[in-house]
């Protein structure tokens, strides 16, 4: 019998709420900007599914599909490319809004400002985005990878032209060997999208770059006729793309912000174990974190999304692997007059998340406490595409659990 999800109502102690202002308007549309600049960029698809959302009891049901982002069938490189653009910038005394894709890759640039060696640690889109931008911005990268990161994945990252290695530590080992390398080299940088005391000013640049995601999806669904999503669901790691996502609608509508619920891996769940612990200090998970859901499996919190996460999300969800399992099969065969979408395992799980919740009695008090029904306007990001295509086959094609 599968696991049930396990939930927590948000009710910790509010903070000052002082890392809000890391997802002001101006600084997401300087990032928006950016990317606006790079000859590959367009906006991902926003999809609207009306059967789904029939299906399900539901107003309005939207996924934004990052598997066509710069062709790298994830979202990740918004905040690794941006990240890098905002430490050049920095470095030349430059405001970021004066480095465009043009003057980034030019020669100029590249012999005033010379050469960097950008280290991260990733289960592999954050590195590939890392890699594909280093790559692009004529800079250096190298990529450290958890055990049980499958061999496609890496190879994904070398194609980039990275150095990269499969390590035989979790995720947040896999960052403290990032972090020790790039001291030991000169002018080497971490570009990790999570936060520590003492290291916040690139993870506050990366999760701006995110925001550029959700500045598109606020447009795109004004295009559909909705004035403003009622529910937001979104997953969460280390809570970068969480935090990014979460502050962007905060500060987009701080009159009437939409109820966000926060997806997890129940194996790496740290953002809940800190919710259901209430005191609003945030929580580590450690040892190896065997679950689907790769682009999860981080057990430290990003200390600059967690404040913003405990001021404003609603409820927190730890999702076993069966539900990134039914999200990833029901947006690639949904209902007949909807668009299918390719949603890899991190992708799919907070659309597993709501449809186990409107469609299976046990949810029945967390779909009240979340207050959701036939009026909810729900907007999901389904994060990657099929980033590990044997896997999206064996679960989604083969019937397989993993």
């Amino acid at each position: 019998m599968n696991q049930p999800m396990k939930w927590v109502e948000n009710n910790m102690p509010k903070s000052d709420d002082a890392h809000l202002k890391v997802m002001a308007l101006d600084e997401v549309k300087k990032a928006r900007a950016f990317h606006e600049s790079f000859p590959q960029y367009t906006k991902t698809p926003l999809r609207k599914l009306e059967e789904m959302s029939r299906y399900l009891g539901l107003d309005e049901v939207y996924i934004k599909d990052e598997s066509y982002r710069f062709g790298l069938n994830a979202f990740k490189v918004l905040g690794g490319s941006f990240a890098m653009a905002r430490y050049i910038a920095k470095e030349t005394g430059r405001d970021v809004s004066e480095l465009p894709y043009q003057v980034l890759t030019s020669d100029a640039l590249r012999e005033e400002f010379g050469q960097a060696t950008f280290f991260t640690a990733t289960d592999g889109n954050h590195g590939r985005g890392v890699a594909w931008a280093a790559n692009k911005l004529r800079q250096k990268a190298v990529i450290y990878m958890p055990k049980g990161t499958t061999e496609t994945r890496l190879e994904n990252i070398r194609k980039e032209g990275a150095q990269a290695t499969i390590e035989e530590v979790n995720y947040d080992e896999c960052v403290r060997m990032a972090a020790a390398a790039a001291e030991k080299t000169p002018r080497g940088v971490v570009v990790q999208d999570t936060a520590w005391d003492g290291y916040e000013e690139i993870p506050s640049w990366i999760m701006q770059g995110y925001g550029t995601m959700a500045m598109e999806a606020d447009e795109q669904l004004k295009d559909f006729g909705c004035e403003r999503p009622t529910h937001v669901f979104i997953q969460a790691g280390v809570g970068s793309l969480a935090g990014a996502v979460q502050g962007y609608f905060a500060n987009r509508y701080p009159e009437n912000p939409p109820t966000v619920v926060v997806i997890e891996a129940d194996e790496a769940a740290c953002l809940y174990k800190g919710a259901a612990a209430g005191d609003g200090n945030p929580r580590i998970v450690d040892g190896d974190m065997p679950t689907i859901m790769a682009g999860l499996a981080c057990g430290e919190p990003n200390t600059i999304s967690w404040d913003i996460l405990r001021n404003h999300v609603k409820v927190f969800i730890a999702a076993p692997d069966w539900v990134a399992v039914k999200g990833m099969r029901m947006l690639a065969a949904p209902i007949k007059g909807d668009v299918p979408v390719t949603s890899g395992e991190s992708g799919a799980a907070p659309f597993g998340a709501l449809a186990a919740i409107m469609t299976m009695d046990e949810y029945k008090d967390l779909k009240n406490a979340i207050g959701l029904n036939e009026n909810s306007r729900v907007l999901l990001f389904s994060t990657e595409g099929d980033t590990d295509p044997i896997r999206y086959k064996n679960i989604v094609w083969e019937g397989k659990e993993r």
